[in-house]
């Protein structure tokens, strides 16, 4: 090359050409969400609809129902049973309250205590599952029956004194009262509540307790400004997972109560099965769907988290 002639320019890198993915591959996302979407379209939407229309219907079962956008159905229903709305909140509240107050120490333990016996707890705290709902529904009629262990201990210590002026026991008994029916849902879901907080629990990074300490942190400090902030994702799951399914309940209502503790499961149950009048019962499932709905939505907006475990 000559002293006259220019340096060759360098050459301009290249841009890699990003290729678009084919149709094929963007499909396969959709086609992935397709079973999910028609399980919940046949078994949750077209149920849903198919009861939303019945709450609207008149007629018999002899007759035949008709669709005649009868809206009373819904007045009636909430003037004549909102004793048991009442009641089923109420218990269903005080379960979980209940499961968070003995599970949240459990829960605890097992994600920070347990050690290498954290798995056969977990086992444990899930054993009930092992067995039927309804054969663990009827053990607490025998756990709780007059005269045995536990009522007896309960009388010598003058505990149901206390829960009969409260309104929950009558004459020294358990079973058949409010207490019965809310020992049965707290026992039933209780591991609702546990599963969730431990979950939660155990992603807690324990640097931070060591932090915590650092910082001269006692640990009832610790668990306050750091171990139960971080575990509030944990509450919400567990609170909700427990809450939902107690409030319509009626298994714990039957088997454990008696007629003065109908939740309005019972009733539901009673007007589709016995009564056989399909628009009250449509109506009351409908009613209560919106109660819990919008009970759920105002307190996941005052927990305020998303990120439920």
């Amino acid at each position: 090359m000559s002293a006259t002639e220019a340096p060759p320019a360098p050459a301009e890198p290249q841009e890699p050409v990003l290729r678009k993915p084919s149709t094929r591959k963007r499909l396969v996302p959709y086609w992935l969400l397709l079973p999910g979407i028609l399980w919940l379209l046949v078994f949750f939407a077209l149920p849903l609809v198919y009861q939303a229309s019945t709450s609207v219907q008149t007629g018999s079962l002899e007759q035949g129902f008709e669709v005649t956008w009868h809206f009373q159905t819904y007045v009636d229903a909430l003037r004549e049973y909102y004793p048991q709305f009442i009641r089923s909140l109420l218990y269903a509240g005080t379960a979980t309250i209940l499961c968070l107050l003995l599970g949240y120490p459990l829960a605890y333990l097992i994600a920070f205590k347990a050690g290498r016996w954290r798995n056969l707890v977990l086992v444990l705290v899930i054993a009930p599952f092992f067995t039927s709902f309804l054969i663990r529904t009827l053990a607490w009629k025998t756990i709780l029956a007059d005269g045995g262990a536990v009522v007896d201990l309960l009388n010598t210590l003058h505990v149901l004194d206390v829960t009969s002026w409260l309104g929950w026991t009558e004459s020294g008994r358990v079973l058949a009262t409010p207490m019965a029916v809310v020992c049965g849902l707290t026992y039933n879901f209780l591991p609702f509540m546990i599963l969730p907080l431990y979950t939660s629990l155990e992603r807690i990074d324990g640097r931070l307790h060591e932090a915590a300490g650092d910082l001269y942190a006692t640990p009832a400090t610790t668990f306050r400004k750091v171990t139960f902030p971080l575990s509030t994702p944990g509450v919400v799951s567990g609170t909700l997972l427990t809450f939902i399914p107690a409030s319509g309940d009626y298994v714990n209502a039957e088997l454990l109560g008696s007629t003065d503790t109908k939740m309005v499961g019972s009733v539901i149950q009673s007007q589709f099965l016995r009564v056989l009048d399909y628009p009250t019962a449509a109506a009351l499932s409908f009613i209560l769907m919106a109660i819990v709905l919008l009970a759920v939505t105002v307190y996941i907006r005052r927990s305020g988290t998303e990120d439920l475990v």
